[in-house]
């Protein structure tokens, strides 16, 4: 008797075939949300899809971006709810291309609201006085008319920024400041980097395991 009273609970306790659909979508909706939660709000991937900002990213980088680096903003507008600081000179910013919502660009704060940005032969000037570039690249071969810049006051909530690679990159020179309501975040680290400008190599040669895992200075 005590055997069949025992098969008749692990049969009664088995779960049905809906109880077990039931769990798999309550587990696979949470890891949704919780994905959804970390994407607007805590990191956020992007890929490098140009060398505007070479020798600090190649063209095939991957990177993660601090969301709250900036503030907790909404995810439909990105208006800022709650802000918890402001960029400071040199950072790498993710942002929203100024003339096309659709596209988000990586840069590098140069000038900082309120300030005054110049270039002469490539040498930035803040305020009127000549600062030191530590990630500023220029091709002595290809000079570009970017290096030349006259005096441009940026707004109290406006951002100058710049591309590493100089002569090679659309940025504040070319379509003005951002706004700080425009930024999505700070870039990080690398996760992933794989090139593909050339096929012919081999995975080996093709994944820069070198740069994974870099964090972003």
């Amino acid at each position: 008797m005590g055997g069949r009273e025992e098969k008749k609970a692990e049969e009664k306790a088995k779960p049905t075939f809906w109880q077990v659909c039931l769990e798999w979508g309550q587990a696979i909706l949470l890891a949704v949300v919780l994905a959804l939660v970390i994407r607007s709000f805590v990191l956020q991937a992007f890929q490098i899809p140009s060398g505007s900002m070479i020798p600090t990213f190649l063209e095939g980088d991957r990177v993660l971006v601090e969301k709250f680096a900036y503030g907790l903003r909404n995810p439909l507008n990105n208006r800022v709810w709650l802000e918890i600081g402001r960029p400071e000179r040199w950072d790498v910013v993710v942002f929203i291309y100024p003339d096309d919502p659709d596209k988000d660009f990586v840069k590098r704060v140069v000038g900082l609201p309120g300030e005054t940005v110049a270039l002469v032969n490539g040498e930035i000037f803040i305020d009127g006085r000549k600062i030191a570039d530590p990630y500023g690249r220029y091709n002595p071969r290809a000079p570009s008319p970017l290096r030349n810049r006259p005096p441009k006051v940026i707004g109290e909530n406006q951002y100058f920024m710049m591309g590493d690679n100089r002569d090679h990159s659309s940025d504040s020179r070319d379509w003005g400041p951002v706004d700080f309501d425009l930024l999505k975040g700070r870039a990080w680290r690398i996760y992933w980097s794989w090139d593909s400008s050339d096929p012919a190599k081999g995975l080996t040669e093709r994944l820069r395991t070198g740069r994974i895992g870099r964090k972003v200075e």
